[in-house]
């Protein structure tokens, strides 16, 4: 196939994920399969860019919580078709991120949105929930072999809970094993370099360019 007819499946996905289309998006991925291209990149060039789109939109203030919520859903109907057809060889080296709000705080939309931005960038979110121990989240991400500790809260009270975290990896050894990233409404770059995290996200599509960058774009290698 050429690649001119490649790229217009792969803006299609966009499109229709942008477009927060589920339908359009189901219907291009089942031929993107039958066409025989290669999933990885229609889920890399379609779906995940299109997420990405909606992710600048959002930052943007040009789409809101319920507009990004309703492009994940296509993304992920687009995603239930096409990753069963990625070569497991691109499956199995993608870096995998534990995501949580601190014990004490029960709000979860931001981290929501941060894990359905990750996840549509290529990683694998392994998602704790909401008012989760530092223990806890220390221990589940050695446990996995993570690569990145993902914490949120949207309360002063609870901003402790991140400088535990920290403190138990040092305590315990693990520290350089983990890129640790901190964010939400209270939280700041002053805040994440004094309590020796490795980066702050003001918003979810700044948590995934802030990983890559991490990574140094390397999500795959």
């Amino acid at each position: 196939m050429s690649d001119n007819k490649e790229q217009t499946f792969f803006k299609a996905l966009s499109d229709a994920v942008l477009d927060m289309d589920e339908v359009s998006v189901e219907d291009i991925a089942h031929r993107v399969v039958k066409e025989k291209i290669d999933a990885y990149r229609a889920i890399e060039n379609g779906l995940v860019d299109g997420m990405n789109r909606a992710g600048q939109l959002f930052e943007d203030e040009e789409y809101f919580i319920p507009e990004i919520l309703l492009c994940s859903d296509a993304m992920y109907a687009g995603l239930n078709i096409l990753n069963p057809h990625i070569n497991r060889e691109q499956q199995r080296t993608r870096k995998k991120v534990v995501i949580g709000v601190v014990e004490g705080d029960t709000h979860d939309i931001g981290k929501n949105l941060v894990k359905t931005l990750l996840d549509a960038a290529g990683f694998e979110v392994i998602d704790l929930g909401r008012d989760v121990p530092p223990r806890q989240i220390v221990d589940f991400a050695i446990a996995e072999h993570a690569d990145v500790i993902a914490l949120s809260t949207l309360m002063t009270t609870t901003m402790d809970g991140m400088a535990a975290v920290v403190q138990i990896l040092q305590e315990s050894g693990h520290r350089d094993a983990f890129k640790v990233i901190v964010g939400g409404g209270p939280i700041s770059q002053s805040f994440a370099d004094r309590i020796g995290a490795d980066g702050y996200a003001s918003s979810a599509p700044a948590a995934v360019k802030l990983l890559h960058k991490l990574f140094q774009d390397a999500i795959y290698a």
